[in-house]
């Protein structure tokens, strides 16, 4: 029989899978009721995700470890759409019966090694048992100019950093059992492993006047930008659709536009940015133009410069 420890020798194990934090800013850490994080001299960025099963994953589609992984990457990834350095994170863990100490073990060596990817520490959180995995997590971060939604302004210009549609070929291929295909392999990876992309928040900071990150589909969030802003978002179709994710949709028969615009739990960087003050490692997908009327949203750019509106389909909890 598989061994399944206390809570209180769980704790201290994953006190020992995340270490000690090298920063200097925990004060508290992991086995207090709260961690306290030393003050800083800008402004704190708290955000919280949950990654529930049979809703955000299954089982039989990701390791324990990627599980851990993906959901430490969604937490932060609000932080990169901010601008914002990370500082710790807080992990609350639900855990059914049959969740192993080894399960939870590799759950929590996913999560430490993203964490150490996106240069912080896990300092906290708290275990319960429930009926299915849930993964709560909540990242700090800080930043001296925090980004929103709704600053587009007419005549800048759309621009990304990471891949579109990939995470959700890599969903589909996984259930179809075609994951070891060679033309799967990045699809795959940006379900399984996902990334928070912090240098590109932090590179667009001071240049930015919107940003958000893609967790429900392209047209969904940069469609939360546009309403926010009170701007159309015009797209460039060709600017969405890269080779890898052309061979992926591919080997599914789908169509690469619109997985870039649909789907999901890419987690790159959106943001608007003056025409000249493209940050590093960006890409121009697209413009933002006043309002049609009072009618703000997205669009995609055709031949000859007409525009089709863009409907804003995406993951929605609630829809």
């Amino acid at each position: 029989m598989t061994a399944r420890s206390s809570e209180r020798a769980r704790i201290d194990m994953l006190a020992r899978v995340f270490g000690a934090d090298g920063s200097g800013r925990t004060i508290v850490g992991i086995g207090d009721d709260a961690a306290v994080i030393g003050p800083g001299k800008e402004p704190l960025v708290w955000t919280i995700d949950a990654q529930v099963e049979g809703i955000h994953f299954r089982r039989d589609l990701v390791s324990m470890a990627d599980l851990g992984y993906r959901a430490t990457m969604a937490a932060t990834s609000d932080l990169a759409a901010m601008g914002a350095t990370p500082l710790g994170i807080l992990a609350g863990l639900v855990l059914p019966e049959d969740v192993t100490d080894e399960d939870l073990r590799a759950i929590a060596e996913g999560q430490h090694e993203a964490a150490k990817e996106v240069g912080t520490q896990i300092i906290g959180g708290n275990l319960a048992r429930g009926r299915e995995i849930s993964i709560t997590t909540t990242a700090l971060g800080e930043t001296p100019r925090p980004l929103g939604r709704s600053g587009a302004k007419p005549g800048e210009v759309v621009a990304i950093a990471g891949p579109l549609g990939l995470s959700a070929a890599g969903l589909v291929l996984i259930e179809r059992g075609r994951a070891e295909e060679a033309d799967a392999a990045p699809a795959v990876r940006a379900y399984r492993r996902p990334v928070a992309r912090i240098a590109a928040g932090l590179a667009a900071r001071d240049v930015a006047s919107a940003a958000i990150d893609v967790s429900d589909g392209l047209a969904r969030d940069v469609g939360h930008v546009a309403r926010a802003s009170r701007v159309l978002v015009v797209l460039d179709p060709a600017a969405l659709v890269t080779a890898e994710l052309t061979r992926a949709a591919a080997l599914l028969g789908a169509d690469p536009l619109a997985l870039a615009l649909h789907g999901g739990e890419d987690y790159a960087v959106v943001v608007t940015v003056p025409e000249d003050a493209l940050p590093p490692g960006f890409t121009r997908i697209g413009k933002v133009f006043p309002a049609e009327g009072r009618s703000s949203g997205v669009a995609l750019e055709q031949e000859g410069g007409t525009r089709v509106p863009v409907e804003e389909r995406g993951y929605d909890h609630f829809g």
